[in-house]
């Protein structure tokens, strides 16, 4: 057993979600010659995992953050203040609100607008205070799932090339470009197929313009990678005299997030041993929603025993997945699933009324140690409506 397992499996509670910050300081310097050699600005997705002391490790080795909403924006925007406060702060989203607009001008630097409608809309009230851009569309699709291809038909993703091209040709105000076409990818032939597109469709207008956002969805986990992206962000430096960023998640925090869960049941049904788990779908959503199994990693689990994992919940489709062992986990056992440090807190949920995972830090030293927990207060807090008395306690956890 190794020294990550056994330091995941001696967490004092279960679920507990554990990131890993050596694996996410060396996630950063793999991606660190895009930076040096290349000239391209590093912005940290917050949507994959905005834990704040998560982006206070971060914000040293990267040159800002993309945001997708206000108050990624507002989490963002503190991180940098409690740094070097300096930095770029990228946002986009189809939910730009008249209301927030003002906000985010003073918090952001560049905003990209999703729409020529949002952008005709909002944008006479940012003035200057941020720099404009459009999220283009760019009609190339590369994904299967049209849940995760921004460039579905009807996308509601980015303003279509041709209408993108007139609009950066007319619009002075418009200084910038972004697109993001990907997911979970480990090729950049999509990328250069998407550029090879812009290029030709808005030709000279790329001269004009001061920035290009790449977006992200590229897991960029090998050095051959990261030199061809550096390779890419040189020409188009080169070519356009643009200022390139990309906005990584997963390619920073996703192989360095674990789940430790505990047997707390087991039994037959059928002819197939089941094994009920003390988490469940809802710290993982994206087992349900797209039927993935995540990695597991846990005493004898490289077998040939089968069993089917499952999570607490009244759902019938709680299924983490059937796995095999060298013997059958027993109740009291603990496993790990692996791989899922990207969007797994942030869209978790307390369906039946069970907690969220406690969040514990794996320090550079192999330490351990407790960052959050929520806790029963937490779930009454969510849930109690004004007027509604407290009546007795219950304990926080």
């Amino acid at each position: 057993m190794t020294a990550l397992l056994s330091a995941l499996l001696s967490v004092p509670e279960t679920p507990a979600f554990v990131y890993d910050e050596g694996a996410i300081l060396e996630a950063l310097q793999r991606l660190a010659p895009v930076r040096a050699l290349a000239g391209g600005r590093l912005l940290y997705s917050v949507k994959a995992l905005p834990l704040t002391g998560l982006l206070d490790l971060i914000q040293p080795a990267v040159d800002g953050f993309a945001a997708s909403s206000l108050f990624e924006a507002r989490l963002a925007h503190e991180a940098m203040a409690r740094g070097a406060g300096q930095g770029a702060l990228h946002i986009t989203t189809p939910g730009l609100r008249a209301e927030e607009i003002g906000e985010l001008a003073r918090r952001c630097s560049h905003i990209s607008f999703n729409s020529l409608e949002q952008y005709r809309r909002l944008a006479a009230s940012i003035e200057d205070a941020a720099s404009l851009g459009l999220r283009v569309n760019p009609g190339l699709s590369f994904l299967d799932d049209p849940r995760h291809d921004p460039c579905r038909p009807f996308s509601k993703l980015g303003v279509p090339l041709g209408e993108a091209a007139a609009a950066l040709a007319a619009e002075r105000a418009l200084e910038g470009l972004h697109f993001h076409t990907q997911f979970e990818c480990r090729s950049l032939t999509p990328l250069r197929a998407t550029l090879g597109r812009l290029e030709s469709a808005l030709g000279r207008v790329l001269r004009r313009l001061r920035w290009i956002n790449l977006g992200g969805g590229y897991l960029l986990d090998s050095a051959a990678l990261v030199r061809e992206l550096a390779e890419l962000v040189a020409g188009l430096r080169e070519r356009y005299g643009l200022e390139v960023f990309f906005e990584p998640g997963k390619a920073i925090v996703g192989a360095a997030g674990y789940l430790v869960t505990e047997v707390i049941d087991r039994f037959e049904r059928g002819g197939k041993t089941i094994a009920v788990l003390d988490s469940g779908v809802q710290h993982l959503p994206a087992v349900f929603e797209y039927q993935k199994s995540p990695a597991l990693a846990g005493p004898g689990a490289d077998g040939a025993l089968p069993c089917l994992l499952v999570g607490s919940t009244c759902l019938a489709g709680d299924v983490f997945g059937e796995y095999r062992f060298r013997r059958l986990p027993s109740v009291g056992e603990r496993l790990v699933f692996w791989d899922v440090g990207a969007y797994t807190l942030t869209r978790a949920s307390r369906f039946n009324g069970y907690d969220w995972p406690a969040i514990h830090a794996l320090r550079r030293d192999g330490r351990i140690e407790p960052v959050k927990r929520y806790g029963y207060a937490a779930y009454r807090s969510q849930w109690q409506t004004e007027g509604t008395p407290l009546v007795g306690g219950g304990g926080d956890r």
